[in-house]
């Protein structure tokens, strides 16, 4: 039984290796012992720790990493300046030896626009990893790839980003830029921030006992304050952030770095401070907003595009205001709703809901700049949700933070918060100071978070596979007489999201499609608008290139030309902006 065993496993090893040996392609990672989880590479050329935050210097590591363990697949790149002086990277990943990248329909990703939104970061980067990582063992992802590119962008806003991760900040904090402006009109600038009074790198809150307090101690969690009922004596006043009052004007933490939205800084429906707060003087003041608008005005194959923020479990779509809705025809709708409703069975507890009628009014916002400015299907995915303590919408009767402290208490253990210590505060005397650490409740702890990024990273996938996919289907090539020929053709879109928006074309926003014959007399060219009662629509100008407003999605367009002398090398090309560009070859089947 023994040499019998010896056998069989040698046997099993021979096999195992001569398979690894016999992998076609020498760039394919090669297979480890152990099983592979399905769903995930095997054994990834890039490590990463996909259940924690990273900061700048571990980020572009990152980027280097990946494009040189996959540089036919990822090259990245500076797009512009932050305020600061920081790089804005963007991540390419495509399958370069398919085909010219900037041809193929594109999906563009990015978070971290506010500075305390960690997750969007981490996600965009999974989205780049998981599909250079599994290009050669995923048919689909390879498949892809050869179709479309992804232009990821997980910071566009480094400056803060850094802060966020460096400084003292609470969890709501910093949500802006790093520009500087005199908050509080004292002539000052950013001379009141916040003050870390135990050096621990968290600001948390602030309480003092007080027999008007209207506040105690949770008897069943130290580090939760709750209410005291009515007619009950209180213990504590709650009085804030931590901080200090340091220009004396009897506030505390009022006059922080920024305070504006980079958010609200963008060229559709903008409105000044004093309409949408967060605004700046006009759309566009922000360096890192320049520098993606012209990405993006300069790449218009992009057809697809996501964005992420946190808090609250949603799928978004706009418009930001409700006066906007007459932007967004039953057309366009109907592919928001495929795609937005198949998103909310991939992500359980995140709700499909559109922007003004769902949450609230934003003006200026990223997502109608991509969706109204340059009519790109766009969502934004709200990280995050209390949903994932528990698997449940919420126990009944149990609020929000009461889930978090629970949360803690069973599954951090304690380390979700600061417990409260005393302190000789220089305005308020003695006091205590404890509460939320700044990357808990808003951002993902780490062991949710590489499901929530792989979720996510999902549904942009499946978003950017929707994006159009064109072939050329049923070509004829018919003997007229007289040297005349009919060449006739049908362009299929066998995706969801059609070649321009209805949006797009309404407005004349991108150029149409382009559907040339090349290499042969072009006399006539039309657009078959039905072929049974032989009803067409010619094309005036350059017959030869028929224009075609939009291709609509899982739908065909019929053309026809007719030429002088025999078409047989002549070929068919497609160039749709953001539909792909593609070439056929006509092989002539003349018939009389």
């Amino acid at each position: 039984m023994r040499f019998s065993h010896k056998i069989l496993t040698l046997a099993l090893a021979f096999s195992v290796g001569t398979a690894m040996a016999q992998q076609k392609n020498d760039d394919a990672p090669k297979e480890i012992a152990g099983l592979r989880a399905v769903g995930s590479p095997s054994n990834p050329k890039v490590q990463m720790n996909w259940s924690r935050y990273h900061d700048l210097k571990q980020m572009e590591q990152f980027y280097k990493d990946l494009q040189k363990a996959y540089p036919n697949l990822v090259k990245y790149e500076s797009i512009g300046k932050s305020y600061e002086g920081r790089d804005i990277f963007v991540l390419t990943v495509t399958d370069f030896k398919e085909g010219d990248a900037k041809r193929k329909p594109a999906m563009w990703i990015d978070g971290n626009i506010h500075a305390n939104e960690l997750q969007g970061s981490e996600i965009s980067m999974y989205t780049a990893w998981y599909l250079a990582e599994n290009y050669h063992a995923v048919p689909f992802i390879k498949e892809l790839l050869k179709d479309k590119v992804f232009y990821i962008a997980p910071t566009i806003n480094p400056d803060s980003r850094e802060y966020f991760i460096y400084e003292p900040n609470t969890m709501h904090s910093s949500r802006t830029g790093r520009r500087p402006f005199d908050n509080d009109g004292d002539g000052l600038v950013a001379e009141d921030l916040y003050d870390d009074l135990d050096k621990d790198g968290q600001i948390v809150m602030m309480r003092r006992k007080s027999k008007t307090g209207r506040y105690k101690i949770d008897p069943d969690n130290p580090n939760r304050m709750i209410m005291a009922k009515a007619g009950e004596v209180g213990e504590y006043e709650l009085l804030g952030y931590e901080g200090i009052d340091n220009d004396g004007d009897g506030l505390v933490n009022e006059d922080i770095t920024g305070t504006y939205d980079p958010n609200r800084d963008w060229g559709w429906n903008w409105q000044p401070n004093y309409v949408q707060g967060g605004a700046l003087y006009y759309p566009g003041t922000l360096p890192e907003t320049q520098a993606v608008k012209k990405f993006i005005y300069d790449h218009p194959n992009i057809a697809g595009a996501q964005s992420y923020h946190n808090y609250g479990g949603m799928i978004l779509r706009g418009p930001g205001a409700a006066d906007d809705e007459r932007f967004y025809s039953r057309k366009d709708v109907g592919v928001y709703d495929a795609i937005g409703n198949v998103g909310s069975k991939m992500l359980p507890g995140y709700n499909y809901i559109v922007i003004n009628s769902g949450l609230y009014t934003v003006f200026g916002g990223e997502i109608d700049f991509l969706a109204l400015t340059r009519g790109i299907f766009t969502f934004s995915n709200e990280l995050m949700t209390n949903y994932k303590l528990f698997n449940n919408k919420g126990e009944e009767g149990l609020r929000q933070s009461d889930e978090y402290y629970e949360f803690d208490k069973l599954l951090m253990f304690g380390d979700a918060y600061v417990p409260w210590k005393e302190y000789d505060h220089p305005q308020f005397g003695k006091i205590e100071i404890g509460g939320a650490k700044k990357n808990y409740t808003r951002n993902h702890p780490g062991f949710l978070l590489m499901e929530d990024a792989h979720r996510n990273a999902a549904f942009t996938i499946y978003h950017a596979y929707h994006m159009p996919k064109l072939e050329v289907l049923d070509t004829e090539v018919k003997s007229l007489g007289g040297n005349l020929y009919e060449v006739t053709a049908s362009i299929w879109n066998s995706r969801i999201i059609p070649t321009h928006s209805d949006h797009d074309v309404r407005h004349k926003i991108e150029r149409p499609n382009h559907i040339r014959l090349e290499g042969a007399q072009v006399i006539a060219g039309m657009r078959v608008m039905n072929a049974d009662f032989n009803e067409t629509r010619e094309q005036r100008f350059k017959p030869e290139q028929i224009e075609v407003p939009t291709i609509e999605g899982t739908t065909a367009v019929k053309v026809k030309w007719i030429v002088k002398g025999n078409p047989s090398s002549a070929k068919i090309i497609v160039d749709s902006p953001k539909g792909g560009y593609l070439e056929h070859s006509l092989k002539a089947n003349n018939k009389s």
